[in-house]
């Protein structure tokens, strides 16, 4: 008998705690344990953090402590802003020197140290710099737009190139990326999803494969391709992109287990085992999520809180504490519904895994290829640990960039 793929969840269910000081921060005892475990899994990631020249990229290379630095600068003390935002123009000019050329996504290509070169002089103040990896970034979507072999999902696809350009245009301004670069890229995706769904005769409008394969997934398949899509800010393209959406979210809606998880592909031989944020529940419940913000239809809302309890039931992952397949990136399915309801217990659930990962090691997890990385290893846990330091201003790294408002939420603000 092979061995479970999540520890037993023996947390304790949520019995009224009130875990805000001043309705917004965590409260004093809530706070300063995160904190803590927070400086302590940094002391560590400086000391072993890999620098091994083989990998460049946001999702388990230089790149990703760059976005942890420039995520804890905007995120704690202003007393460690400038550290924070020393270190990751460290890392990032590491990055760029590595540059391959060969991919265009934000997690696994050139785009990803691009955006975030240009974010972070923003921050600091430099136009030109800010405007210099603009345009190199820019200068990548001839090639999204027109490479026929180039597939339109999260890691290495279109859609991954799209969410670098939403990252730039959440940090800088709406305008800070041009209109055309957007409008060509979306099209693009558009017209090959309408593609595929004529040839494959779908009964929704948007089909995508990765490899041949019919990935449902948030990292390889159709949930991060809607989702990315449906935070798509520019006005002339909304409606249509609406109007196609949601019938492929209903698509979803029919796919869905039981048990709330997500099938990693149409007629998976896997059946209902996957509790990732890359294939499972804990990618699709932010689809599912942003879709009932925008439609206002309640299947949605009961399918993303359906997802929410399957990941408290069986989101605790032997594979680790990383945000890829790991209990950081399954924590974020709560924070989501929190920021959607704005029901307390999704707190309580997601601080409870955010003291897991407080004890990092201690639970005799699998340890992952890229142990300190961001989307694999430490540097994505201590992402987390920051975020939940104010949970309604959340947002999973790299794909999450229009926020879900909810009055019981914001009112707090």
């Amino acid at each position: 008998m092979s061995e479970p793929r999540e520890f037993k969840n023996e947390l304790s269910d949520h019995a009224g705690e009130t875990y805000f000081e001043d309705g917004l921060k965590l409260r004093g005892t809530y706070s300063s344990k995160l904190q803590g475990a927070i400086q302590n899994l940094l002391q560590i990631l400086e000391s072993r953090a890999e620098n091994d020249g083989s990998d460049n990229s946001v999702y388990t290379g230089t790149a990703g402590y760059a976005l942890l630095h420039l995520h804890a600068a905007l995120k704690l003390k202003e007393s460690h802003r400038q550290f924070h935002l020393s270190k990751a123009t460290e890392w990032l000019k590491i990055s760029l020197k590595r540059r391959k050329g060969s991919r265009v996504t934000f997690l696994c290509g050139d785009a990803g140290p691009f955006a975030i070169g240009a974010v972070l002089a923003h921050e600091i103040g430099n136009a030109k710099s800010q405007q210099e990896y603009i345009m190199q970034l820019e200068q990548l979507c001839d090639t999204v737009c027109s490479d026929k072999e180039l597939p339109d999902e999260l890691l290495y696809g279109r859609c991954g190139y799209l969410s670098s350009l939403m990252f730039v245009q959440k940090y800088c301004g709406v305008d800070s990326i041009s209109r055309d670069c957007v409008i060509r890229v979306v099209q693009a995706v558009l017209k090959s999803g309408k593609k595929l769904s004529r040839e494959q005769r779908c009964s929704h409008p948007l089909m995508y494969e990765w490899h041949g394969k019919p990935y449902l997934g948030a990292a390889h398949g159709l949930a991060g391709i809607y989702y990315i899509l449906l935070q798509v800010k520019e006005p002339t393209l909304q409606e249509e992109i609406h109007q196609l959406v949601r019938p492929c979210i209903d698509f979803m809606l029919t796919l869905q287990f039981a048990s709330g998880n997500c099938p990693s592909s149409i007629g998976s031989s896997s059946g209902d085992k996957l509790v990732h944020w890359c294939h499972g529940a804990p990618g699709w419940v932010h689809m599912f999520g942003l879709a009932y913000q925008i439609f206002k239809d309640k299947r949605y809302l009961q399918a993303a809180k359906d997802c929410g309890q399957v990941v408290w039931k069986r989101g605790l992952l032997r594979k680790g504490y990383g945000l890829c397949h790991g209990t950081a990136g399954n924590a974020y399915t709560f924070l989501t519904l929190y920021k959607l309801t704005g029901e307390e217990k999704y707190v309580h659930y997601a601080y409870k895994f955010a003291e897991w990962c407080c004890d990092y090691g201690k639970h005799g997890c699998r340890t992952p290829d890229r142990p300190y990385s961001m989307f694999e290893g430490m540097a994505g846990t201590i992402y987390f640990l920051i975020d939940m330091l104010v949970p309604s201003q959340t947002a999973f790294p790299t794909c999450e960039f229009s926020p879900l408002i909810n009055e019981r939420v914001t009112g707090r603000l």
